[in-house]
């Protein structure tokens, strides 16, 4: 669950039935606890796991999450580096981990030596040493790396797990596949959430106080340029005491170019989410969506330049709402595809801030237009 709803549930259940949880629990899957954990049950989980699983879990606490060696899986084939054959085969006789396609060879100090594909030692003579099998192309992958880097690696290493080992080469354990793929996806859920707007810790069932917090400065964003837009308007105020109709009509030109906008921004904003939008292609996109706005904007700019003509009798207020209207469509064409890359740029979330700007922008241009039209033809 996310973090609200989730906190809300940690805090009503009791001592007894989180014992009864942590049971079972070993150091990986606490690890991935952790940090969303009170640390008071963190406490209560360490306590609850046997001494080889607290060790695995202080280890692994020593690196950072976005290090590797912070989500190791401890479940191993090992032997010696002077093992035989007949000795894999009594160890792969018992249980053989998931994802574990080769044995790692050890030296006396415990550090890595060599690995062997399990598919090597079948059929192999018994008495044959099993580094006289290894493999000369394994990657080994150090502790501190990159998590999300260690994990393409493994995945296009063409082992199904690759050892980690620390600055002395003593083997700390392995990443396989699955973690791999999860460190990988996760990678690219936070890009995409991120490049579109989400946040992990709210959602909606955050607390009044943290949402309203949250939310709050976009709201005292959108309220200096709503004063900057009513400034715009002040300027042509001997206008709009002239020619009242101008008044009745200005919110449609806002609104069309508003929406006009908001559709445009919206496909940059999941376009740059998805990695579909790049440098290569902005040229394109900004040209095909003024194809489109001057399009919509020639179409609707008639059918309201009609209504206008028909509703006030005034032929001449007409073309001025549909020029203004065609004018706003083209600018919140173009400010819907290059606001949310400005922004991008700029490290500023565009799914938040594209929006309030973009409003401002289609607002200006679209009472501008219009009223300075209007003045020029109308008076």
């Amino acid at each position: 669950m996310r973090g609200d709803a989730r906190e809300t549930l940690i805090n009503d259940i009791d001592a007894q039935e989180w014992d009864a949880l942590f049971a079972d629990v070993d150091a990986e899957q606490l690890l991935e606890l952790a940090d969303t954990l009170p640390s008071k049950l963190v406490d209560r989980a360490i306590t609850a796991m046997d001494k080889q699983q607290r060790q695995y879990f202080k280890d692994a606490s020593q690196y950072s999450d976005n290090q590797i060696g912070h989500w190791l899986s401890h479940e191993l084939l090992v032997l010696p580096l002077n093992a035989k054959v007949r000795d894999a085969l009594r160890l792969i006789r018992r249980e053989v981990p998931d994802y574990a396609d080769t044995i790692f060879l050890l030296n006396r100090a415990g550090q890595f030596s060599e690995a062997v594909r399990l598919t090597k030692i079948f059929g192999a003579p018994e008495h044959l040493p099993l580094v006289d099998l290894s493999e000369d192309d394994i990657d080994v992958i150090k502790a501190d790396d990159d998590c999300t880097a260690a994990a393409r690696r493994v995945q296009k290493s063409g082992f199904a797990s690759l050892p980690v080992i620390d600055d002395g080469r003593q083997l700390l354990g392995r990443v396989d596949m699955l973690i791999a793929s999860e460190l990988v996806n996760e990678y690219y859920e936070r890009q995409v959430m991120a490049s579109a707007g989400m946040d992990e810790e709210e959602d909606l069932f955050s607390p009044v106080r943290k949402s309203a917090k949250n939310r709050a400065v976009w709201l005292g964003i959108n309220l200096i340029t709503a004063f900057l837009a009513s400034w715009f308007i002040g300027l042509f105020e001997a206008t709009l005491q002239q020619v009242v109709a101008l008044a009745v009509l200005m919110p449609v030109v806002a609104s069309m170019g508003g929406i006009a906008g908001s559709q445009t921004l919206t496909l940059i904003v999941r376009g740059l989410a998805l990695k579909q939008v790049t440098s290569a292609n902005r040229k394109a996109l900004l040209q095909k969506e003024l194809r489109v706005g001057g399009l919509n904007g020639a179409v609707w700019a008639v059918v309201i330049g009609i209504v206008a003509y028909f509703w006030f009798s005034n032929p001449m207020l007409g073309v001025v709402i549909a020029l203004a209207i065609l004018f706003n469509i083209v600018a919140a064409a173009i400010a819907g595809v290059t606001l949310p890359v400005i922004l991008h740029k700029l490290k500023i979330d565009p799914a938040l801030a594209g929006s309030v700007i973009l409003t401002t922008v289609t607002d200006i241009v679209g009472f501008v237009a219009f009223l300075g039209l209007g003045t020029l033809f109308l008076l």
